[in-house]
């Protein structure tokens, strides 16, 4: 059976399934990893329960994903054979804000889970794991999508802020320094610099910092401080400095310069 998504063999094969057209127009999900075994599996585990699925091997396969429709979520396996997982989550997150799940076949640590959510997955699981869990994570990531789609929605209007010769253009997710330089940002820098941006001026304690990152529940808080020392890296001459983005102590940070919505 051909797999590569760009030819919709997999939904094809499985056409009985039950899948409306409504839930087809929202997307598809993208099931990565080299075990043909898992993929099946899983893919049709979400099939069955009405949501509309596609299997991926390799970078290759996964490219033609994104051929037609965008994909709706990602579950992209840590280790895929020649290919690694993380930098297919930064390659994708250089392009795109689609939700990804990370799927891993070996408990992480506590580094290892931050480092995932810092490059921009929105959650992770651990093999072997529950299909019923494994779709109820779907749909919880799924819903603050839409939940958070609705929010940029209604603030595309604004355009962007502008800060100290700075520029946040928050339609194309992209920041530019004074000189006219683009800024790479991984998701949840961009969503630590978007909340410090709505708020300036003004104290974010740490748990504000949490839920606006969309950090995993049970990552520790000190997480956010790492989020604000990678975000400073990109801001400051001298992120030891902190003169953009200050620390209050016992409480959490504030973004010291005005800004401008535009």
């Amino acid at each position: 059976m051909d797999e590569r998504c760009s030819s919709g063999a997999y939904d094809a094969a499985r056409g009985a399934s039950g899948v409306t057209d409504s839930s087809a127009k929202k997307g598809h999900i993208v099931v990565v990893d080299d075990d043909e075994a898992i993929r099946r599996m899983v893919a049709d585990y979400l099939i069955d329960h009405q949501l509309s699925a596609r299997t991926a091997s390799n970078r290759v396969e996964l490219d033609h994903c994104f051929t037609g429709t965008d994909p709706s979520l990602i579950l992209l396996d840590v280790r895929l054979g020649h290919d690694d997982g993380f930098d297919l989550l930064r390659e994708i997150r250089s392009h795109c804000d689609v939700p990804i799940i990370m799927m891993t076949g070996h408990r992480l640590d506590e580094i290892d889970r931050v480092a995932g959510l810092n490059l921009g997955a929105d959650d992770y699981i651990v093999k072997p794991f529950s299909l019923r869990e494994l779709l109820a994570r779907i749909r919880a990531v799924l819903r603050r999508q839409v939940s958070g789609r609705g929010g940029r929605d209604r603030g595309a209007q604004w355009g962007g802020y502008r800060f100290d010769g700075w520029q946040l253009d928050r339609r194309r997710r992209r920041l530019v320094e004074p000189g006219g330089r683009q800024v790479s940002l991984s998701k949840g820098e961009y969503s630590l610099l978007l909340a410090f941006l709505e708020s300036p001026q003004r104290v974010l304690t740490r748990e504000h910092l949490l839920q606006a990152t969309h950090l995993h529940d049970d990552i520790f808080d000190r997480s956010i401080d790492v989020q604000v020392l990678r975000l400073r890296r990109k801001l400051e001459l001298n992120p030891s400095a902190a003169g953009m983005i200050r620390t209050e102590r016992g409480v959490g940070y504030v973004f010291a310069l005005p800004v401008e919505p535009y």
